[in-house]
């Protein structure tokens, strides 16, 4: 591990809910995240979308690309006939038995680029999926056509939701969580990369959402073998009404926040030699690097 290596921390669900929104920004505020991913197809979008716009100059801000929670942005008939996203089970599966109806995603991608683009006023930094959607056959493909159709490449990075089986493995904790989704994501990593987009190396925050779990204990797992460009995923927030009529994850995001506040996080940082950092600032002084003459 090197010294000063930089950590990403990217806080998901932005959107979801005026709580889990606010408690993000309290986040951002601090100067404890790095990254935010957006949930754009909410009600609740364009406004929120405008405060983060107004307070995100050094974090990355990604679209939590969506296909398993809430409404769709366009006419699903096949995917959503009752105009409800379907759940992450039935999702995996179609993808597998290869009946997505593509023509509704391809435009479903689309349009939550175009609003979340309508909003911040700007492309997303990055791109991941809600559950990790983003890896499925199929959708994984459909999605890195979107980006180069919009000349992505060089200016976005992706979400690789699957890590190393040795680094999950030292890390033990919620290990099967980390198993399934690595199953899942096999082979995105080089297709992105192929495809000319930068990828996180290392990832971490898979969860069980259980109240009686200490955060920061778990959080302690996330740090162990690191990547070199490592991520670690978090869902802090305050909880209120509207999450609690949407998402089963409610007290969790408050015991999040309240480690992402507290001193304990930057104490574990500087034990590990380990500093928070963008992945799209860290990908601009590469390049610059290899660009300098020697």
């Amino acid at each position: 591990m090197v010294e000063n290596q930089i950590v990403a921390v990217c806080a998901d669900d932005y959107s979801l809910s005026y709580g889990v929104s606010a408690g993000i920004l309290e986040a951002l505020d601090a100067g404890r995240l790095t990254a935010v991913s957006a949930l754009v197809n909410g009600p609740r979008w364009p406004a929120m979308g405008l405060e983060l716009s107004r307070r995100s100059r050094n974090a990355d801000v990604g679209l939590h690309f969506n296909l398993t929670l809430g409404r769709p942005l366009t006419s699903m008939p096949k995917f959503a006939p009752n105009g409800e996203f379907p759940p992450l089970a039935k999702v995996v599966q179609m993808a597998f038995a290869r009946r997505l109806p593509m023509d509704e995603i391809r435009a479903e991608i689309d349009r939550q680029f175009d609003r979340f683009e309508a909003v911040m006023d700007r492309p997303p930094d990055h791109v991941d999926g809600h559950q990790h959607i983003h890896v499925l056959p199929g959708i994984r493909t459909a999605l890195l056509d979107a980006m180069e159709a919009r000349k992505l490449g060089g200016r976005a990075w992706v979400r690789d939701a699957g890590d190393g089986l040795h680094r999950i493995l030292a890390r033990f904790a919620n290990a099967r969580k980390a198993l399934s989704v690595l199953s899942l994501a096999s082979g995105f990593r080089r297709e992105a990369r192929r495809r000319g987009f930068s990828v996180n190396d290392g990832f971490a925050g898979f969860s069980d959402f259980h109240p009686s779990f200490d955060y920061a204990r778990i959080f302690q797992s996330y740090l162990r073998a690191p990547g070199r460009r490592h991520l670690i995923m978090c869902h802090p927030g305050h909880m209120d009404e509207d999450l609690c009529k949407l998402d089963p994850v409610t007290i969790t995001r408050e015991q999040e926040l309240a480690f992402l506040l507290s001193a304990r996080l930057p104490e574990m940082l500087e034990k590990r030699g380990l500093r928070l950092g963008r992945l799209s600032q860290a990908d601009r002084n590469l390049s610059a690097e290899q660009a300098a003459p020697q």
